[in-house]
Formats: C-alpha cells, sequence, structure tokens
C-alpha cells in the first residue's frame, strides 16, 4: 500500500508546526519579560549596577523581544534576505535619528541655559593673571 500526502494533512502539519512556533516565541518573550521585571525588582532593593548600564540590559532585550515579535508574529523569519533589509536599515536609520535628535536637543538645551540673561560670565583664567600683574 502507498503512502500519499494529502493536501488536507500538509495543511494540518504546517497549522501545527506554525502552532509550536508561537508558543515557542510566547514563551521566549514571556521568560525575558520575566527577567527584566525580576531584575527591577532587584535594583529597586540594591543598585547593583550603574543606571546607564540597567537602561542599556533593558534596551539590548527589549530589541530581542522586537527580534523575536518581527519574526514570528510578522513573519519576516521566512523572508528573503532582501526583503527583511528593507525593514531593518530604515529601523535602524529611525533609531539613529532619534538619538541624533536627542544628542541635539540636549546641547541646545545647555547652550540655552548658558546663555540666558542673569547667567554669570565665566572669564578664563589667563586674562585675571595677566591682569593681576599689571
Amino acid at each position: 500500500m502507498e503512502h500519499t500526502h494529502t493536501g488536507a494533512a500538509h495543511e494540518e502539519h504546517a497549522h501545527d508546526s506554525s502552532t509550536k512556533s508561537i508558543w515557542k516565541t510566547f514563551w521566549i518573550l514571556l521568560g525575558i519579560t520575566v527577567v527584566e521585571v525580576g531584575v527591577a525588582f532587584i535594583y529597586l532593593e540594591h543598585a547593583f549596577i550603574a543606571r546607564w548600564a540597567l537602561n542599556s540590559f533593558f534596551v539590548g532585550l527589549t530589541v530581542v523581544k522586537a527580534f523575536f515579535i518581527v519574526a514570528e508574529f510578522m513573519h519576516l523569519r521566512h523572508e528573503v534576505k532582501n526583503l527583511i533589509m528593507t525593514i531593518l536599515i530604515p529601523l535602524l536609520l529611525f533609531v539613529w535619528f532619534i538619538i541624533a535628535f536627542l544628542a541635539d536637543g540636549d546641547s541646545w538645551k545647555n547652550m540655552r541655559k548658558d546663555l540666558s540673561p542673569g547667567t554669570p560670565v565665566a572669564t578664563p583664567t589667563h586674562v585675571t593673571n595677566e591682569a593681576a600683574h599689571h
């Protein structure tokens, strides 16, 4: 007797595989979230690391979670590399723009603070030393 695959059997296998993959992604995302929340609660009790390092840790885990969400739920894991790059490159540029604009805004804020009326003018030390000698 010959064994043949029907379209329905193949569809059921694909559905089974897809469901397993979604559950696997769910458990990975849940595990990462539990780690994030646990580290945050431990940090509240014991500041065991610099705040910038903690924030970098959280941003890194968030990027990992974003990868799993995009790969599984937006179905990009099985897409062609060129299609993935058309999404990834603009996303990276967007993140770079946000960082650049935040840095520029912070610089502008500091310049305004330094140049605001009533702010004492800092005199260079070499000018005061020369004036003291004359």
